[in-house]
């Protein structure tokens, strides 16, 4: 009898948890419809006073094993567009030394509000298989009467098993997915339910 109720408090624990893990924090619920994929809100996080992440996945994948994300990172201050850039960037070429297929793009828009970061990293897990990610990152500086807020609209394509023939494969994507994620219109974002 005491191991049910432990078990249901248990259960009950973790479903308030995935339950909280799924809350909208910038009025962005989704579905998110980029160039023809659904993706709905898989996770949230508030991870400091001045960022909060939502994550979203296609309709019928899960985190263990997608093979497309989408993940905006919401900063409620104003950055320095050019640092955060140069720190992604430096954090890629860092992986260079210890991943082969890691490798980095840069460009920006004409007025200088927009970056984009794109690149590849691989990833062989002491479980599970080894996986490729093709992640395109548009720094976005948002502009507000009361001053900037900035955020990172992230697009994640993943493959796994033979990954240098996968890291091949997405290379010829990548203009058709570049071109999706800088035309996607990014939505009004607006916090709520923020400590």
């Amino acid at each position: 009898m005491l191991k049910n109720l432990f078990l249901i408090f248990l259960f009950f624990i973790a479903s308030n948890f995935n339950a909280q893990e799924k809350v909208d924090m910038i009025s962005v619920p989704g579905p998110i419809d980029l160039h023809g994929t659904e993706f709905f809100l898989s996770w949230s996080k508030q991870a400091s006073k001045t960022l909060v992440r939502q994550q979203y996945l296609p309709r019928e994948e899960k985190i263990e094993n997608f093979t497309q994300l989408l993940d905006i990172s919401y900063f409620n201050k104003e950055i320095d567009i050019e640092q955060a850039v140069r720190q992604k960037v430096e954090q890629i070429q860092a992986r260079e030394k210890t991943d082969k297929l890691a490798k980095v793009n840069v460009s920006q828009n004409k007025d200088g509000t927009e970056f984009v970061v794109d690149y590849f990293i691989s990833e062989t897990p002491a479980e599970g298989e080894p996986f490729v990610d093709y992640v395109v990152d548009r720094f976005v500086t948002i502009e507000h009467g009361s001053g900037n807020t900035f955020l990172i609209f992230s697009y994640v394509k993943r493959a796994y098993n033979n990954i240098k023939w996968e890291a091949r494969a997405m290379a010829k994507m990548r203009d058709e997915i570049l071109i999706n994620v800088v035309d996607y219109k990014i939505p009004t974002i607006r916090l709520k339910n923020i400590k």
